[in-house]
């Protein structure tokens, strides 16, 4: 590997789906800037490249304005990938998916930034019943207002080892004897790779046709929810009941595991994002437009799931 003195600034390079998209500008030789609540959290990035190549920095998205333009003063590409699920005090839906997108993206053009990703995701819609899907929309508006040759990625749920999605389950299979459906599990979801939308992102960097462009991004197959619970209890090696809850009957129990004080586990914003299937929509550029073949879950979800088969990874396959 080459480093090539191209400058980039990560917003939210420490989690899930950031440390994949670390790893490849520093294969491909970027100066990465990984732009963080806490930098020694994020600490564990650097040895993905070469002494001084990754760079954690603390700066917060809804902070400070001066630290943000620190953040990208310099940077040819700036990547936005802050996202929270749930809102807990300062952290809310209008200040960091809309607000904070829209600050980052004048800063950007301010500074003469050439490239702009903006991470949001397949349920950004100004009608959706869910802040979060329309906090999402309005997020995407405000970066393409200031910026509009960035590039949009909207993502169906994304998978891989560290994912909150096949973990969460797969966690609630171990403790419980049932897993809830709710809205009887019928809502579609098109789960895609990290390492796929890591790929994407990186990719719209070099790729002159992805300036101002919105891609949708998602794998090779369409799941209703319940279809993604057997394949789950399959790879794990679990028998669960599968119960369906209603929608009417969910909201309740959110209303009531929200006022908890660990992170909940379900919210009545998330039930509202549960009535709209999440795929990929018609006409959208996606994963093919960018030479990138889908992977499927089938093929990954095996590799880091099996911790949680009774007796561990190595555990003979027996159904409990």
């Amino acid at each position: 590997m080459t480093i090539t003195g191209r400058r980039v600034t990560v917003f939210g390079g420490s989690g899930f789906l950031g440390r994949y998209v670390v790893r490849r500008l520093a294969a491909q030789g970027w100066v990465v800037r990984v732009a963080v609540r806490d930098p020694v959290a994020a600490a564990f990035l650097k040895p993905m490249g070469d002494v001084g190549q990754i760079v954690p920095m603390k700066t917060s998205l809804i902070g400070d304005e001066a630290v943000i333009r620190a953040a990208v003063a310099g940077s040819e590409a700036v990547i936005n990938l802050v996202g929270i699920l749930y809102e807990r005090r300062s952290q809310r839906f209008q200040a960091v998916h809309a607000d904070g997108p829209a600050r980052l993206a004048r800063l950007a053009a301010e500074l003469g930034v050439v490239h702009f990703v903006q991470v949001s995701a397949i349920a950004a819609d100004p009608t959706s019943p869910a802040a979060y899907g329309r906090s999402k929309a309005a997020g995407e508006s405000g970066v393409h207002r200031h910026f509009p040759k960035a590039t949009i990625i909207r993502p169906s749920i994304v998978f891989g080892p560290e994912d909150g999605f096949f973990n969460r389950f797969a966690m609630m299979a171990k403790l419980l004897p049932a897993l809830p459906l709710i809205g009887g599990g019928h809502t579609k979801f098109q789960p895609v790779y990290v390492c796929d939308v890591a790929e994407a992102i990186v990719r719209t960097l070099t790729d002159p046709a992805a300036a101002g462009k919105i891609y949708e991004l998602g794998g090779p197959r369409v799941y209703s929810f319940r279809e993604l619970m057997k394949l789950l209890l399959a790879a794990t090696g679990r028998r669960r009941w599968l119960v369906s809850l209603p929608f009417w009957l969910a909201t309740v129990k959110a209303a009531v595991i929200e006022r908890l004080p660990m992170p909940p586990l379900l919210t009545r914003d998330q039930v509202e994002l549960l009535k709209r299937d999440n795929v990929v929509s018609p006409g959208y550029l996606g994963l093919p437009d960018l030479g990138i073949q889908p992977t499927a879950v089938e093929a990954i979800l095996p590799t880091y799931i099996d911790i949680f088969r009774k007796g561990g990874r190595f555990a003979a396959q027996r159904p409990v």
